[in-house]
C-alpha cells in the first residue's frame, strides 16, 4: 500500500484518505448533505469507504456498522473516527450482507455503490473496485438491493447513491420487486449528461403489518 494520504473536508470534520481509499467526491458530499439519522437508529454503512457517511452518522445513531470489502479502507476509517472524536461505530471488513447473521436488521442502510459502467480490468484494483460496477454499471446495485430488505427493520429505510448512466428506473423498479417503494429524494447534475442520483426505499404499506 502506499501510505501517502490527502486531507478532505467536510463542514467542520476533517477526513485523511490513504491513496488506495476512495477519495470523496460529489456523490459523497450528494449523500452527505442529505444524510438525516434519528437518535434511536442503527445504522448500516456499506461500502464506507474513508467513513465520511459513518462519522456523520454516528453523530447521532444509537449505532453505526461500517463495512468495506477493502481492507486499507477500514484501517482509514477508523482513524477518521478518532479524528473527529467519534465513537459508536463498529468496522468490519466484508463483501455487502455477507458477514451478517440473518436476524440482524438495521433501521438505515446506505450504500454509496460502485455505479459506473466498467471493465473487468477495472474492478482488479481497491481503487477500481469502489466505483466500478460492471458492464452494465449494475453489478453490485443489482446484488445489493436483492438482499437489502432481509436486514431491513419493518419501518426502516435505504439509501442509496447511483447515477442515471446505470438506469435509476431500473433500481426504482428492482426495489419494487423486493417490496420496497423507492424514489429519487436528491440530485446532482454532472457534466457530460450524468445526473448523480439518492435514491430512498422504504417498505410498502402493506409490508408493515
Amino acid at each position: 500500500m502506499n501510505c501517502s494520504t490527502k486531507r478532505v473536508h467536510f463542514g467542520s470534520l476533517f477526513f485523511d484518505v490513504y491513496s488506495d481509499v476512495y477519495e470523496p467526491a460529489e456523490d459523497s458530499f450528494l449523500f452527505a448533505d442529505n444524510l438525516d439519522v434519528r437518535s434511536d437508529e442503527k445504522v448500516l454503512d456499506l461500502g464506507t469507504g474513508c467513513g465520511i457517511l459513518s462519522v456523520l452518522a454516528a453523530q447521532k445513531a444509537q449505532s453505526v456498522v461500517a463495512v468495506d470489502l477493502n481492507p486499507y479502507a477500514i484501517r482509514c476509517a477508523k482513524q477518521n473516527a478518532k479524528l473527529n472524536g467519534v465513537s459508536g461505530i463498529s468496522f468490519v471488513q466484508g463483501d455487502l450482507f455477507t458477514f451478517l447473521k440473518t436476524n440482524v436488521f438495521f433501521d438505515l442502510i446506505l450504500f454509496n455503490a460502485p455505479y459506473l459502467p466498467s471493465e473487468d480490468n477495472e474492478m482488479s484494483s481497491w481503487i477500481g473496485r469502489a466505483w466500478a460496477g460492471g458492464a452494465n454499471g449494475r453489478e453490485v446495485v443489482d446484488r445489493f438491493i436483492s438482499k437489502v430488505a432481509l436486514h431491513l427493520k419493518k419501518n426502516g429505510r435505504v439509501l442509496l447513491m447511483q447515477s442515471t448512466l446505470t438506469g435509476v428506473n431500473e433500481t426504482i423498479l428492482a426495489f419494487n420487486r423486493q417490496g420496497l417503494n423507492a424514489s429519487v429524494i436528491a440530485n446532482r447534475n454532472l457534466p457530460f449528461f450524468e445526473t448523480l442520483t439518492l435514491i430512498e426505499a422504504k417498505a410498502k404499506p402493506e409490508n408493515l403489518h
